[in-house]
């Protein structure tokens, strides 16, 4: 279903000491570099994230903190601003490297791999290192760092230490990873690399918001501070929820709400495993946290999925199921400031049971708010349809959207939605055109 108002406008010892000898040299550089010009525009080292939803960034920043502690001129840089002439050209660059899903490379790593898949790419100038981070409950544990490092020395650049891989946030690697920074820095007096604290939450309100659902029950949780005031956040930002019974593996969700709704709002769908018991987190936050428990949860942002620079311009959004989470927020922070050029497309289950945030759809229509609506529920009778095909069905409106000017923002599910909705972009826009969308950051994607 479809709704549209206006037209848019718009091996060895040696390899060893070989290795050792040129982390020495490296260093010895480095500080003759720092004593020339020592600025962060021109730094000796280079810290390269590549991020899905900020765990990489924000360690990339802790890294930078340490190294500069000793002296040494380094700043961090996105993958996605990391081109073929600063690739071949630097002496030195730390690599922190997110996988997510299975062996997947973040969404800001698609220019990297292109670099590192030219034929005539020789790095034999470089010395590197990674921090590969990811979750060992998934096969291709750590899959990305593991390609990247394997990459860059099939390529002929040297490693200063072997990867470091990091499991789940696990505090034991990453205190690897600072133990060699301290090496190259030559300083132990490393800044706090400790994450923010959890604050105290308590659950204001939760509702179930698809009864008679033939998928699994979904709730909103609104959610205000013990004590205090409301954290900052912005369209786009994260939560992580430390579970009882499983402190050191936090959750993530996407917030649902603005800031000026005076409560954190989560979109929850509860987990129930194939023997009928529930997942740690959902269960708890769906069904077992009480008004007078505590949940404990921190913000987190998500630079990537925030709408920074494109806050002037149209905005395709694209999700399914609890991925409209991450839209509604956007949607409700354009409306406050009364920017219209907004298109939703949203696919679940059931409209009947399924159509979540259908009142603040409905308001955002009425006020003009919302530009253009498209609407896919698979299992509504006739042949399955989903987002993508939406899309597919509009693709000369998709193409006129871009062309003036359109962001697009995918937030939903990994395994088959978000790749599903990629291969049809790419078929509409041209794989050209959708790979430059992502390099200028009018393509961001919060798939899980």
């Amino acid at each position: 279903m479809t709704i549209s108002v206006d037209p848019v406008r718009w091996g060895g010892a040696a390899a060893a000491v070989a290795a050792y000898a040129g982390m020495c040299l490296a260093l010895l550089r480095t500080r003759r570099g720092l004593r020339q010009d020592g600025g962060a525009d021109h730094a000796d080292w280079l810290v390269a994230y590549a991020s899905q939803t900020g765990t990489g960034e924000a360690l990339a920043e802790h890294t930078v903190a340490t190294l500069r502690t000793g002296g040494l001129s380094a700043r961090a840089l996105s993958v996605e601003h990391l081109d073929d002439a600063t690739l071949r050209g630097a002496a030195r660059i730390l690599f922190i490297a997110s996988t997510y899903g299975e062996g997947d490379a973040p969404d800001s790593a698609a220019r990297l791999a292109r670099l590192l898949d030219q034929p005539d790419l020789a790095l034999g100038q470089l010395h590197y290192a990674v921090l590969a981070l990811g979750d060992s409950s998934y096969a291709n544990y750590c899959g990305f760092g593991r390609r990247l490092d394997a990459a860059l020395k099939a390529r002929g650049a040297q490693a200063l230490f072997e990867r470091v891989e990091v499991d789940r946030g696990r505090a034991t690697a990453i205190d690897a990873w600072q133990h060699h920074l301290s090496h190259l820095a030559g300083t132990s007096d490393a800044p706090d690399w400790s994450a923010p604290a959890y604050g105290h939450w308590r659950i204001a309100t939760r509702r179930l918001i698809n009864p008679g659902s033939a998928g699994a029950p979904v709730y909103r949780i609104d959610l205000v501070p013990a004590a205090g005031a409301l954290p900052a956040w912005e369209a786009g930002d994260l939560v992580q929820v430390s579970a009882p019974g499983e402190p050191d593996y936090p959750r993530e969700y996407s917030i649902a709400s603005t800031m000026g709704e005076g409560c954190l709002s989560l979109l929850v769908r509860l987990h129930v495993r194939d023997d009928g018991t529930v997942g740690m987190a959902s269960g708890w936050l769906c069904r077992e946290a009480g008004e007078g428990d505590e949940v404990l949860l921190r913000v987190r942002q998500h630079r990537r999925f925030r709408i920074g620079e494109n806050a002037g311009r149209p905005l395709i959004l694209i999700g399914n199921g609890t991925g409209i989470a991450g839209l509604r927020a956007h949607l409700k922070s354009r409306a406050d400031v009364g920017e219209a050029r907004n298109w939703l497309v949203f696919g679940e289950r059931n409209e009947a049971h399924d159509h979540f945030c259908a009142g603040d759809i409905a308001a955002w229509r009425q006020a003009g708010m919302l530009d253009t609506l498209s609407l896919a529920f698979s299992r509504d009778g006739g042949s399955a349809r989903y987002v993508q095909h939406a899309l597919d069905a509009q693709a000369a409106q998709l193409r006129a959207w871009v062309d003036a000017g359109a962001a697009i923002y995918v937030c939903g599910s990994l395994q088959g939605m978000a790749g599903a909705v990629h291969d049809t972009l790419a078929r509409v826009l041209g794989s050209d055109a959708l790979a430059l969308l992502d390099e200028t950051g009018r393509y961001r994607r919060d798939v899980y």
